[in-house]
C-alpha cells in the first residue's frame, strides 16, 4: 500500500545529451544560443524580478513508489489538475519554491519530487543498484504517478528534470497532458555521445571527464557543496543567489546515494558504467531519438552558461502544438528559480494548448 506520510524530519546535481545529430550537439556546445522563436512559433519574455523569494513549501511528504521512498513537496488543491515539476543537477526541489504557489493559486495540484539521490528520497532496498541512467529516473516518476493515483499530468523540468519530462512524453504520452522543457529536447543516446566534439566544446564538459576517474569520484564526495556552488555560478553567471538559498538546496546533496547516482549518471552517458538490463528496452527506444507529440513549450534563458542546443536544432522533434520562449533579463540555467513567473506562466499556457 502506498500510504502518503509526512516525514518527521526533512533534510533540506549534467551533461545534456542533446539527442540530435552530432553536428547539432557540437554547435550547441560551442555556445550557439539561437533564435527566440524556433519553428512552431516563439516569444521573447523579459523576466520579472519583483517576486520576493520564498523559503519553504506548504507541505513536504513521503510516499513509497516503485523502488523508492520518494520525498516531495505538494501545494494546491488535492483535486486540482496535477503538475509535476522536476529539478536538475546539482539542484533540488527548491528550484520550484516560488513556482509552486503561483501554480497552486491558479488551481493546480503541484507535485515537486526529489529525484533519486536527493533530499529525503531513499531506495527501499540496499540491494538496488544506485543507477543514474536516464530511463531509470523517468521510470521513477511514472511509479510516483502511480503511487499518487495520477493518471495524467502536465510535466515540466530543466536539466536532468527536462530530460526526464522528455522521456515520459515520448515513451508514455498517455500519462503526459503537456510539457514544459528548458533547453528543449534532451533525450540522450550513448551512440551519439561516443562521437568526439571540437576541443572548445569538450572543455565545457570538464566535470564529466573528471567524474570518469576515481579521483573525480573522491573529489565530488569530498567537495560536494563547493562543486555544486561552482556549477551554479558557471551555469547562471548573472544569478545573484544568496548563501541561504544555496544552503537550502545543498542539504539535499547529503543524501547517502547522491554521489553514487551522480557519478553513475555521467559515466553511463559515456559508456563507462553499465546500465541495468531492466531498462534495456526503454533505452533502445530512446536511442532512436523519438519525436514528442504532446503539446510543448520549450524555454531558454538568455544568460544560460551551461551548454545547450540551438532551439532551431530541436524544433522538429516536437510534432504536436509547439512554442519556444526565450526569457531575457540575465536568466541562466536554473530557469524556474531565476524566473518563476515566466516558468509558471508557461505551464499554465501549455495546459491550454
Amino acid at each position: 500500500m502506498n500510504a502518503v506520510r509526512t516525514p518527521e524530519k526533512i533534510d533540506h546535481h549534467r551533461r545534456h545529451l542533446f539527442g540530435v545529430a552530432a553536428a547539432t550537439v557540437a554547435a550547441a556546445q560551442l555556445g550557439a544560443i539561437g533564435i527566440a522563436g524556433a519553428q512552431g512559433g516563439g516569444t521573447e519574455t523579459t523576466a520579472s524580478r519583483t517576486v520576493k523569494p520564498r523559503t519553504s513549501f506548504s507541505s513536504l511528504k513521503q510516499i513509497d513508489a516503485g523502488l523508492l521512498s520518494v520525498g516531495y513537496a505538494e501545494d494546491g488543491p488535492a483535486d486540482g489538475p496535477p503538475v509535476i515539476l522536476l529539478h536538475g543537477w546539482p539542484y533540488d526541489i527548491y528550484s520550484y519554491v516560488d513556482v509552486a504557489p503561483l501554480l497552486a493559486d491558479a488551481g493546480y495540484r503541484v507535485i515537486v519530487p526529489y529525484l533519486r539521490g536527493y533530499g529525503t528520497t531513499r531506495f527501499l532496498s540496499d540491494a538496488t543498484p544506485r543507477n543514474g541512467q536516464q530511463a531509470a529516473l523517468a521510470s521513477d516518476i511514472v511509479a510516483l504517478m502511480n503511487a499518487l493515483n495520477i493518471q495524467k499530468a502536465v510535466v515540466a523540468g530543466y536539466d536532468w528534470g527536462a530530460r526526464t519530462t522528455n522521456i515520459i512524453a515520448a515513451l508514455w504520452p498517455e500519462r503526459c497532458k503537456a510539457m514544459v522543457s528548458v533547453s528543449g529536447y534532451l533525450i540522450g543516446s550513448q551512440e551519439v555521445n561516443r562521437m568526439p566534439l571540437p576541443p572548445k566544446a569538450e572543455l565545457q564538459w570538464w566535470y564529466q571527464y573528471y567524474f570518469a576517474t576515481e579521483r573525480g569520484r573522491a573529489g565530488y564526495e569530498k567537495y560536494t557543496r563547493d562543486f555544486a556552488r561552482l556549477i551554479w555560478e558557471l551555469a547562471s553567471p548573472k544569478w545573484a543567489f544568496d548563501a541561504a538559498a544555496f544552503e537550502r538546496s545543498a542539504a539535499a546533496f547529503d543524501n547517502p546515494d547522491h554521489v553514487a547516482i551522480s557519478i553513475h549518471n555521467y559515466r553511463w552517458r559515456l559508456g563507462l558504467a553499465p546500465g541495468e538490463p531492466a531498462y534495456g528496452a526503454l533505452e533502445k527506444k530512446l536511442a532512436a531519438l523519438p519525436t514528442i507529440g504532446v503539446p510543448t513549450i520549450t524555454m531558454e534563458g538568455d544568460a544560460n552558461g551551461a551548454p545547450h542546443p540551438d532551439p532551431a536544432a530541436y524544433a522538429k522533434k516536437f510534432s504536436g502544438k509547439y512554442e519556444h520562449r526565450l526569457i531575457s533579463g540575465g536568466i541562466g540555467h536554473n530557469l524556474p528559480q531565476e524566473a518563476p513567473q515566466a516558468f509558471a506562466q508557461a505551464v499554465i499556457d501549455v495546459d491550454k494548448f
